[in-house]
């Protein structure tokens, strides 16, 4: 005796297009969204707002701001601990990001690569 699957829950020709056809446009949604993603700006600032970076999504920096009262001569490293603070603040936050938005347009989906 055969089981009958309802319409369009079989392995034939026409489940396969479907498929195929919701794949490409995953795929161009995850395309799309990357590239909005490497386009958005982050703003991060550190030491209570001394520093100031500006880093785009594709993590090129734009922009690096520093209050006059923080460049002390005779503290540098402060400075460099500041700096190095925004900067891997702003990598984490655009990673996050990325990651929220990438796993909202495949629906959570494990894709190697992403």
């Amino acid at each position: 005796m055969k089981a009958r699957l309802p319409k369009g829950m079989g392995g034939g020709p026409q489940n396969m297009q479907n498929m195929l056809r919701q794949a490409q446009k995953m795929q161009e949604n995850i395309e799309a969204k990357k590239a909005e993603l490497e386009e958005k700006e982050y703003v991060v600032t550190s030491g209570g707002g001394m520093v100031e970076i500006t880093v785009k999504g594709n993590r090129e920096i734009q922009s690096v701001g520093l209050n006059p009262e923080v460049v002390d001569p005779d503290d540098v490293e402060m400075l460099e601990d500041m700096l190095v603070a925004a900067f891997n603040e702003a990598m984490r936050q655009i990673d996050e990001e990325q990651e929220r938005e990438l796993d909202s347009v495949t629906g959570g989906l494990n894709i190697p690569g992403l």
